[in-house]
């Protein structure tokens, strides 16, 4: 649509407007540069936070048995709570519940060889992988399954911790291990999301329930679910309530007692913590949109500067015989070209921060702020978005002086 004189005529009106076409591509830059920025801390905060839960289950709902603190129904209060597998039962079927993990644990003396040390023994079943993330390291080892429960396997699932503490860098599959002089075969090794570096063990809960009777035989000291189409904090809650009523009316407790039935509820967590980064999110926005206004207003400006320096040329490109359609579109583009050049240089820069500093948190010296602030980048198409919606706004700002200047007869414009 436009040849070589037309892009030449663009050029020439740029290098003798130096000052005008810099503040026009400065509130530009300036307008992309900062709306990146903005995403870009936003969305590392947001990283950094959501990557505390890691691979773990975040609709979880843990609980465990305490000790009533209020008599109820003629019976005193301080009487213990000893959850069993017929709470399960009933725990399994309740409509919002998904899968149900008890676990019972025990602190246990552990050798192997020459070597030993205190590891947390944890009796769990299968689906314990699913709420903690576990993750088998290396294409030997497995996790422990339904088989293991049935037969009561002495086989155990060890971290990384209790692998470097006892076998000292030799690959612990298949070698068996003494833990309260009862040998037990690793079957493999496990990365958990979780915080810490204590030496754990997972075992069958069924073996840990027969051979550790400092494990509450034939209990269950804790209980995991996972819970589903619950989706506010509302309803969360709402469930915590009727898990309570639940299970106080088998343990003859007082549904208000909260010490009776201990429930820490990492949905409800889960929930809070998106709802602040919500708000923290479209707070951003707000300003990142508010700084995209601030450069359409420059933009706009300038183009109205632009059309008012330029109707006396109008003028005498009408009388020359210049149609009003091809003499706005030169205006128009040449605004097309100092926005898009400068919204990409802009962009360009306000993405390679973020990248730069999604680098930096990547190295292993940062782990630590990384669990606060991780992968600060955009997406690309967002970022295009945002410079897109600044040229077209900035062309639709413009245009109406522009069209009124090229209406103006070629005597008025002259004589402007």
């Amino acid at each position: 649509m436009f040849d070589r004189e037309n892009w030449a005529e663009i050029f020439s009106t740029i290098k003798e407007n130096k000052m005008r076409t810099f503040l026009t591509g400065f509130a530009v830059s300036w307008g992309i540069f900062m709306f990146c920025i903005l995403l870009c801390a936003g969305n590392g905060l947001r990283n950094g936070m959501t990557g505390n839960f890691g691979n773990r289950s975040t609709n979880v709902v843990g609980f465990n048995g305490w000790a009533t603190s209020m008599p109820y129904k003629g019976l005193a209060d301080k009487r213990g709570v000893l959850l069993d597998e017929k709470d399960l039962e009933i725990v399994k079927q309740m409509p919002e519940v998904d899968i149900v993990a008890p676990r019972v644990s025990a602190s246990v003396s552990t050798v192997y060889g020459q070597f030993s040390s205190t590891c947390q023994f944890r009796g769990v079943a299968p689906e314990q992988s699913k709420i903690n993330g576990i993750t088998i390291i290396g294409s030997r080892g497995r996790w422990l399954n339904d088989l293991d429960l049935k037969e009561k396997r002495k086989v155990a699932v060890v971290n990384e911790h209790v692998r470097d503490a006892l076998f000292k860098g030799e690959d612990p599959v298949g070698k068996q291990f003494m833990a309260n002089k009862l040998a037990y075969t690793v079957i493999g090794v496990f990365k958990e999301d979780n915080w810490g570096n204590q030496e754990i063990a997972y075992i069958p809960i069924t073996t840990a329930q027969v051979l550790h009777p400092n494990s509450d035989h034939e209990r269950v000291q804790n209980v995991n679910i996972t819970l589903k189409n619950i989706d506010t904090k509302e309803k969360s809650e709402a469930f915590e309530q009727k898990l309570r009523a639940t299970l106080a009316r088998r343990h003859y407790f007082n549904p208000v007692d909260t010490r009776a039935l201990n429930i820490w509820n990492r949905l409800t967590d889960y929930l809070q913590f998106l709802g602040i980064f919500n708000g923290i999110s479209a707070f951003i926005w707000m300003i990142g949109i508010g700084t995209l206004i601030a450069g359409v207003i420059g933009t706009s400006n300038i183009m109205l500067i632009t059309v008012r320096e330029r109707t006396r040329e109008i003028g005498i490109r009408k009388a020359l015989g210049a149609k009003p359609k091809s003499i706005l579109m030169s205006i128009l583009m040449e605004s097309v070209f100092i926005i898009s050049v400068f919204g990409y240089v802009g962009m360009f820069l306000g993405i390679t921060v973020g990248e730069l500093a999604a680098s930096i948190l990547a190295q292993p010296e940062m782990k630590q702020a990384s669990r606060m602030f991780a992968n600060p980048t955009i997406d690309l198409q967002v970022a295009f978005a945002a410079m897109l919606v600044l040229i077209v706004s900035g062309l639709v700002a413009g245009f109406f002086p522009a069209y009124n200047a090229v209406k103006i007869s070629p005597v008025e414009a002259m004589r402007e």
